[in-house]
């Protein structure tokens, strides 16, 4: 009790950032705490007493981590005169900040949660929506896209950015597996050729099975 009003012996930010680099290599299982607490400089109680938790120090380090490395997402998305320029100047930045030399290779967001247990599953649902999100931003593009006359009308939305969010999650998992910032680039480039035939494709309606019927 005499320790209550006592300073933190340690700067909240840094051991923050700290956690953040560590989770960002290692995904949130594979950070144990005393890697954690050894990155961040401080022993368990400390971590405890400042974050409350290992889940809520790694929610907090997600958050730090869209506010670095995503805060200009949406401006490279949207910021382009049309859909197809959008999503490629998106690809190629992921490309080049998810192959940094002074970084983790790959997203903490979408890594951070591979091969992730049951007991875990708040993390999961966590970053489970995120990708959800990011999803439905190339979704908003494209529909931006056709409100500006540059993607056809009859587009099929969520299968483009479906595809797109799974280039961006591959590039993810090749730049974790030590692929040059290059080999990144040579994929950003063949799925932008997939453009036209994608955005060409109609939709498909996806209509219920009638009651009785099997498939």
């Amino acid at each position: 009790m005499a320790d209550r009003g006592r300073p933190r012996s340690f700067d909240r930010d840094t051991a923050l950032r700290a956690a953040m680099q560590t989770f960002w290599k290692l995904g949130y299982e594979g950070a144990s705490m005393a890697e954690l607490t050894r990155a961040m400089g401080i022993n368990s109680p400390s971590l405890y007493a400042c974050f409350g938790s290992k889940e809520g120090l790694f929610l907090e380090a997600a958050r730090l981590y869209l506010d670095i490395e995503n805060g200009d997402t949406k401006n490279t998305l949207f910021g382009e005169p049309n859909a197809r320029d959008g999503i490629r100047a998106l690809l190629q930045h992921s490309a080049r900040s998810l192959s940094r030399p002074d970084f983790p290779h790959g997203c903490m967001l979408i890594l951070g949660d591979t091969n992730s247990s049951a007991r875990n599953d708040n993390i999961r649902r966590y970053l489970a929506e995120w990708r959800r999100e990011a999803q439905a931003g190339f979704e908003q593009r494209l529909r931006r896209g056709i409100e500006d006359g540059d993607v056809p009308a009859q587009a099929d939305v969520k299968g483009i950015a479906a595809f797109y969010m799974t280039v961006l999650q591959g590039l993810s998992l090749r730049a974790r597996d030590g692929a040059s910032r290059q080999a990144l680039l040579q994929v950003v480039n063949a799925a932008m050729s997939a453009w036209d035939a994608l955005a060409t494709q109609k939709a498909e309606k996806r209509s219920r099975p009638a009651i009785g019927t099997s498939g």
